[in-house]
């Protein structure tokens, strides 16, 4: 029961990253690699400023800070003309160091004793089960930044970015302003990537630099999880999608973990296996519908 409730809490807060992931790679069709610094950002900020006393302080600046890595890949796509690979490949190596220095040069930084929003829920709601207000917090943001971004993508600009991923060439004839555009959709990617970010490190009680190493991978998975289970439908559902996919994702993962085929420093191979049979699925789908088309023309023939 506990691994049940501890994987539905790192889904959900996951989700928040999942829904950044869908933005770029599905939106606009970019696989930023600016994820795994900005994840690693947000750990940083929300965790330093949490240990000074400011966990709600540490959530919105590390939000913004998300926002201003994902203006920066979007500056050197757009205006420097550097391919979108390399762009957030130059972004996430730049914020290793930035990353390093917003902790103090430190590797890790420990909130152990510090007030977090978790623990800040906890005092309020004493007679509550800790466990079940970490789930509700966990809840509240994913389904809240769920909401807020499909009301977003419904307004002018909002719809602006969804039709600049499927044809920028109609849009920019359109005297809409693609690289503005594009722009911003990285920055609210990378928002909500920083968020997820700085929520995590409140919620195991530290930073560690590494913690982005492979989000974009995981995301991508989480992404497509989703779609298998949801199908392609509005970009409302999409966004769903993705944060019920980062929690079916943790629970397989927690599962293969559990059982005794694989060793507990076993994870990173565990992941890669789910990915890349997560990421292989629409191809797998394709194929077998493909194999039966091709055998009911065989049966009219």
């Amino acid at each position: 029961m506990t691994l049940a409730i501890g994987s539905l809490q790192l889904g959900l807060i996951y989700g928040l990253m999942a829904l950044g992931i869908y933005i770029s790679f599905k939106l606009l069709d970019i696989p930023d690699l600016t994820a795994d610094g900005s994840f690693t950002l947000g750990l940083a900020v929300s965790a330093v400023l949490t240990a000074t006393g400011h966990p709600i302080i540490g959530l919105v600046a590390a939000i913004a800070a998300g926002c201003v890595a994902g203006s920066i890949t979007g500056f050197l796509q757009t205006k420097m003309k550097i391919h979108p690979i390399l762009a957030s490949i130059i972004t996430m190596s730049g914020l290793y160091t930035i990353n390093l220095f917003i902790m103090g040069a430190s590797s890790n930084v420990s909130l152990i004793g510090s007030q977090t929003i978790f623990t800040m829920a906890r005092s309020t709601f004493q007679g509550i089960d800790y466990s079940i207000i970490k789930s509700i917090i966990a809840l509240l943001f994913s389904l809240a930044f769920w909401g807020l971004l499909a009301l977003f993508f419904k307004t002018y600009l909002g719809l602006s970015i969804r039709a600049t991923g499927n044809n920028p060439d109609l849009v920019r004839s359109s005297s809409i302003n693609v690289d503005a555009v594009k722009t911003i959709a990285l920055a609210v990617s990378n928002g909500c990537i920083a968020l997820s970010g700085a929520v995590i490190a409140q919620f195991q009680g530290y930073a560690d630099i590494s913690s982005g190493t492979g989000i974009l991978v995981i995301g991508l998975a989480s992404v497509i999880i989703g779609e298998v289970f949801m199908g392609h439908r509005s970009v409302t559902l999409g966004l769903l999608s993705a944060i019920i996919g980062s929690t079916i994702y943790r629970f397989i993962i927690a599962l293969a973990l559990s059982t005794s085929f694989f060793p507990a420093y076993g994870l990173k191979l565990v992941s890669a296996i789910i990915v890349g049979i997560a990421l292989s699925i629409p191809a797998i789908k394709e194929h077998s519908e493909f194999r039966k088309a091709k055998m009911e023309a065989r049966k009219h023939a």
